[in-house]
């Protein structure tokens, strides 16, 4: 009976796996809101009603997609974070870790650029929270800098939703680099330049 268990559970896993590829292979040139589960059903070989068992709806497939695309990047976020005080040296590992996301995931990448203020309101939400979460675990680094001393909360997490807008902007740059054929050197440079300028008016910042 376990391996019976075992095997429908394998199953399962596949078809939800199979929904999740399709949909983003039929995202890349259009978006969520112009998406039929239907359409997504057909695409994974599976019948509609399949799509039920896993998804209620194509707005709870977009919210997994969101999900599996920018939670687990937490806790490598705070590793990058806590790996060095230097500002540089960090700035330069999130130009990295936002690189190796668009490499390893550009259609993830190409739907949360897309959907970010996209037509779809819970896939909209679910993408500022897990930004919002960001800038929070952010914030919360960059309040222990002895830079920040006397800055106050609000200014603190100000600067880490900006610094989560720059690495989200840079994702968006690097995929245009793979659509387009442009320099991914010169976007990388540029990050890092913004950085740097970033943290130079972070210095100088009065109260």
């Amino acid at each position: 009976m376990s391996q019976i268990t075992g095997s429908r559970e394998a199953q399962r896993r596949r078809t939800r796996r199979a929904l999740l590829d399709a949909a983003l292979s039929l995202l890349e040139e259009r978006s969520l809101s112009g998406l039929g589960l239907r359409e997504v059903a057909r695409a994974a070989g599976v019948a509609p009603t399949a799509f039920y068992r896993h998804f209620g709806d194509m707005e709870e497939l977009g919210t997994e997609l969101v999900h599996e695309a920018l939670a687990s990047l937490h806790e490598t976020v705070r590793l990058v974070l806590a790996s060095t005080g230097d500002a540089a040296e960090r700035g330069d590992a999130a130009v990295r870790l936002v690189a190796d996301l668009v490499r390893n995931r550009p259609a993830h990448v190409r739907f949360l650029v897309r959907e970010r203020h996209g037509g779809v309101r819970p896939v909209r939400e679910a993408i500022a929270a897990q930004l919002d979460a960001f800038g929070r675990e952010v914030a919360e680094v960059l309040a222990a800098d002895p830079v920040s001393a006397g800055w106050s909360a609000e200014d603190v997490l100000v600067l880490a939703r900006l610094l989560v807008d720059h690495m989200f902007m840079t994702a968006s740059a690097y995929l245009a680099v793979i659509l387009d054929g442009d320099d991914w050197a010169a976007v990388t440079s540029t990050a890092r330049r913004q950085l740097r300028l970033i943290h130079l008016g972070r210095m100088h910042w009065t109260h």
